[in-house]
């Protein structure tokens, strides 16, 4: 299942140090967190603060959403959430 993407939004969630971002399955939206660790394997160079969290993900994005759509479709929409681990890329 491919979703869509139409908010580019994302933010940082500090307490958890992961990155959520939106993608729909028609009209449901389902939100995905990118942990440190994947953000790392993608941008083995970024910042360890707010900011170099975002960028990598910025810089990654079409990988983060290509990885969102094969975790979705292996899971069979049997969430409204998931994780994107360093495994996932």
């Amino acid at each position: 299942m491919k979703l869509s993407y139409p908010n580019p939004s994302r933010s940082f969630d500090a307490s958890s140090r992961r990155v959520c971002f939106w993608g729909y399955d028609s009209t449901i939206e389902i939100s995905f967190f990118v942990e440190a660790g994947a953000l790392k394997r993608l941008c083995p160079d970024m910042s360890d603060v707010e900011s170099g969290f975002l960028q990598a993900f910025d810089t990654a994005r079409k990988r983060i959403y290509e990885a969102a759509d094969k975790v979705y479709a292996r899971a069979g929409k049997a969430s409204c959430a998931y994780i994107l681990a360093a495994e996932n890329f």
